[in-house]
C-alpha cells in the first residue's frame, strides 16, 4: 500500500529518520516510532543511503495512467461546471456525469466513461449533491406568512 504523503513530504520524513539514526542516539525501533513508520523501512532506507546514495530515497511516481487532459483543460472545464449546464444548452442546470463526459468529448476530443467522470471531478474539488427539490409554485413568502399566523390554529395543543 502507498503511504500517504506527496512526493516530497515522503522523502522528507526518510531524511528525518536517516538523520535520527546519523545523531548515534536513537536506534531503528526508536526512530520508526518518531517518524510514524515500521522499524523494517528505517532499515530499509538506511541500507539504501549507505548502497545507493540520498537521492534513491526520493519517492518514485505515483502509479497510474496520466490523465488525458492538461491542467489548464481541467480548469477550463472546472469554469465551465461553475457556470453550469444551462450555459451549455442542457434543459435544466443539473450538472451529471453523462452530461460532463459530453462536454469533455465536444471541447477537447477526449472520450471518457461517465463512471470516470466523478473521480475526475472530486480531483477538480466537486461533490456530489442532489438538488433540492421543490414545486415551482411554491410561495416563500405566503409560507413564513401562514407559519406565523395560522400554523398555531391547527397545531395540537396540549391536553389540560
Amino acid at each position: 500500500m502507498r503511504p500517504k504523503g506527496t512526493p516530497d513530504e515522503l522523502y522528507r520524513r526518510r531524511l528525518r529518520a536517516i538523520e535520527l539514526l546519523n545523531e548515534g542516539s536513537y536506534r531503528p525501533v526508536d526512530v520508526a516510532k518518531m517518524v510514524g513508520v515500521n522499524r523494517r523501512s528505517v532499515r530499509r532506507w538506511n541500507a539504501t543511503k549507505k548502497t545507493k546514495g540520498l537521492n534513491a530515497l526520493k519517492a518514485k511516481p505515483a502509479p497510474g495512467r496520466p490523465s488525458r487532459l492538461t491542467p489548464q483543460q481541467k480548469e477550463w472545464l472546472r469554469r465551465q461546471i461553475v457556470m453550469g449546464a444551462e450555459a451549455h444548452g442542457f434543459a435544466n442546470n443539473l450538472w451529471t456525469c453523462p452530461r460532463i463526459a459530453k462536454l469533455i468529448q465536444g471541447r477537447f476530443k477526449v472520450g471518457y466513461h461517465a463512471d470516470h467522470v466523478s473521480k475526475m471531478l472530486h480531483s477538480l474539488g466537486f461533490s456530489p449533491q442532489k438538488p433540492e427539490r421543490r414545486a415551482i409554485e411554491r410561495d416563500e413568502k405566503r409560507i413564513a406568512r401562514w407559519i406565523k399566523s395560522g400554523w398555531y390554529h391547527i397545531k395540537k395543543k396540549p391536553k389540560t
